[in-house]
């Protein structure tokens, strides 16, 4: 059964390649950024507030803050800061934004339990497959289906990694892993909503991951065959990716464990430049170098049309909604129009773009009105597809933009640089100093007695959350 081989590469031993522990590390310095900025934002306050109403024991800090609850309400609180401003990292083959889920569990029940940077890193690392792989052996079936890949695959991370910090054995993290599945979904009705349940999916997982695996511990089973089937997890959530014979379960444990770094999914998750859905990125990117090639501002744009991902389309250009006047910042982020329109007019993209202001300026809503699209199928999945875009100016003259996978990930991957200069803008951006010693203490994860420095740095760079009753 693949759960029983997958329970046992999570708590067995494990040697990290260098380029694996090294990825690893800049998806936590970026997912904490997220974190602190969506803390600062007040982004996720309704799970931040249920969850300190929820309590417990004092077993794990709410990011950004010095509240310590237990650590199954801090998952759900975490999760849903590190993805609230939806600027967290996504891997390509899965479609899953793999930190919003793995940090969480590893940092709360790393805090639980008092495990030195080494076991939490580790962990991470295990988490950071596990999810990616549960993704990618049915690539795009999830969505498809109308369900968010993040949560589904996030119960399994999150489980694994307690797992692993709790020092269960194999055949406790089989179960946990069984019973994880039984709490893996995440509708996408919020598409054509702006709700903000999409926030709330990697709290959510996270919250069930830790719980599967507490549940184990004390003795509840779950099925062995959530990943072989029948009735398991490709099988109930990804009924037509299986009939299409595009689920590949050997995706699972192919590779577990090899000195080869390439062999890693960690290695292939790509981080954001812009806090929106990353399937629009490309085309963001080919938009700005046409307009740049034309030597133009956005004033002297007609149109714009480009070519789409019929994946990506089912998204970001979902024609039952207003896609040029988006219904709130969140549906924006959703809205391939409206965030091509955007980075024209300003030059930018950032977390200022997706206020309730920005959605009232009529220069991006008019321009948004007149981008079109063709559906055009490349034959890679989504996250990997090329930007064509093809600008008509006011004076009759088209110019094209081209770029052969978005920004941040694969072929075009964010600079450590660039990286930290994401991360300073998030944590500090009018205290550089703190950026810099919060970036030193997580690169310094592995060789860490356990995560005080991290907390406590990271709760100077937010505002206060105040503790509410739910």
């Amino acid at each position: 059964m693949i759960a029983r081989e997958l329970a046992a590469w999570v708590v067995g031993p494990v040697t990290v390649p260098a380029a694996v522990e090294h990825a690893a590390l800049r998806h936590l310095l970026d997912g904490l950024g997220n974190a602190v900025a969506g803390a600062r934002a007040g982004a996720a306050a309704p799970a931040v507030t249920v969850a300190l109403g929820l309590g417990g024991p004092a077993e794990a800090t709410v990011l950004g803050t010095t509240e310590k609850i237990s650590a199954v309400a801090a998952g759900l609180a975490n999760g849903t800061l590190v993805h609230a401003l939806d600027f967290d990292d996504t891997h390509a083959g899965g479609l899953v934004h793999s930190t919003s889920v793995v940090l969480p569990a590893a940092f709360a029940v790393g805090e639980q339990v008092g495990a030195t940077g080494r076991e939490i890193l580790d962990a991470a690392v295990v988490g950071y497959e596990v999810a990616c792989r549960v993704a990618a052996a049915a690539p795009n079936g999830f969505h498809s289906g109308g369900l968010h890949a993040t949560m589904v695959a996030g119960v399994f991370s999150s489980a694994a990694i307690a797992a692993r910090l709790m020092k269960l054995d194999v055949e406790t993290t089989v179960n946990a892993l069984g019973l994880a599945g039984s709490q893996a979904g995440g509708l996408l009705a919020f598409l054509a909503t702006g709700a903000s349940t999409k926030q709330l999916h990697p709290g959510f997982a996270s919250q069930a991951g830790i719980q599967a695996a507490r549940l184990a511990a004390a003795g509840a089973t779950g099925p062995d065959t959530v990943f072989d089937g029948p009735h398991g997890v490709y099988e109930a959530l990804a009924p037509a990716a299986l009939a299409k014979g595009i689920v590949d379960r050997s995706v699972l444990t192919r590779g577990l464990g090899s000195p080869d770094a390439a062999d890693w999914e960690t290695t292939r998750i790509g981080i954001k430049p812009w806090p929106t859905c990353q399937l629009a990125h490309v085309t963001m990117a080919a938009a700005q170098e046409a307009l740049a090639t034309a030597g133009v501002t956005a004033a002297e744009v007609a149109g714009v049309h480009a070519q789409v991902h019929p994946d990506s389309a089912a998204v970001v250009c979902a024609t039952d909604r207003d896609l040029a006047r988006p219904a709130s910042g969140y549906a924006a982020k959703f809205s391939l129009p409206w965030s091509v329109a955007a980075i024209l007019v300003d030059g930018h993209v950032g977390v200022e773009t997706y206020t309730e202001a920005n959605l009232k300026r009529a220069e991006i809503s008019d321009l948004a009105a007149r981008v079109t699209f063709d559906v055009v199928d490349p034959g890679v999945v989504a996250a990997d597809a090329a930007g064509d875009v093809v600008l008509t100016l006011t004076d009759g003259r088209t110019v094209a933009g081209h770029l052969d996978r978005s920004p941040g990930g694969g072929s075009n991957p964010l600079s450590d640089e660039g990286l930290f200069a994401k991360f300073a803008g998030n944590v500090a951006p009018n205290e550089p100093s703190l950026a810099e010693d919060l970036a030193a203490a997580l690169r310094a994860l592995p060789e860490a007695a356990d995560l005080t420095l991290v907390l406590t740095l990271a709760a100077q760079a937010a505002s206060p959350v105040p503790a509410q009753e739910a």
